[in-house]
């Protein structure tokens, strides 16, 4: 399943594969730990804070504040085509940290350190495998969910 992302874990089993499907289907996905209650995006499998292996998936809301950011004009081998381009590390509001592109919804001149972002899940499904990253995007931007057919 995580091929999704453009490469392949080699593991033949781990404790958050359903993140990947939850993603597919639309949902924001982190996990809180059973037994101390914290919560992590990425999810974890294993709690950071207490270090149980109890947890469960809880939905983020992907409302999220813009720690750093920086432009891309010199891309790595594979994304040569799409310079420039511009990537930010949020805040999460539920708890941890994400890095992802700058969406369209948001123009250069108005990127500022502090400011209140919406994460937005997308995959390429015409790819032959799905490609699934995320967009920062300006908030209350939405997008497909499992229940209205699909992720955008």
């Amino acid at each position: 399943m995580f091929k999704w992302f453009g490469k392949v874990n080699f593991s033949p089993y781990t404790k958050v594969s359903d993140f990947a499907q939850h993603l597919k289907d639309g949902r924001l996905m982190g996990s809180r730990c059973k037994k101390c209650g914290a919560t992590s995006f990425p999810p974890r499998a294993d709690c950071g804070k207490c270090l149980s292996g109890d947890f469960e998936f809880v939905e983020i809301s992907g409302k999220a504040v813009l720690h750093t950011y920086t432009k891309i004009v010199a891309a790595p081998t594979g994304f040569e085509d799409v310079v420039p381009y511009t990537v930010g590390v949020v805040d999460l509001k539920e708890g941890g940290r994400l890095l992802a592109w700058i969406g369209e919804s948001i123009a250069e001149k108005e990127i500022k350190i502090g400011m209140d972002l919406q994460v937005v899940p997308r995959i390429f499904e015409e790819l032959e495998e799905i490609k699934v990253y995320y967009s920062l995007e300006k908030p209350g931007t939405t997008w497909g969910r499992a229940s209205e057919g699909g992720a955008a």
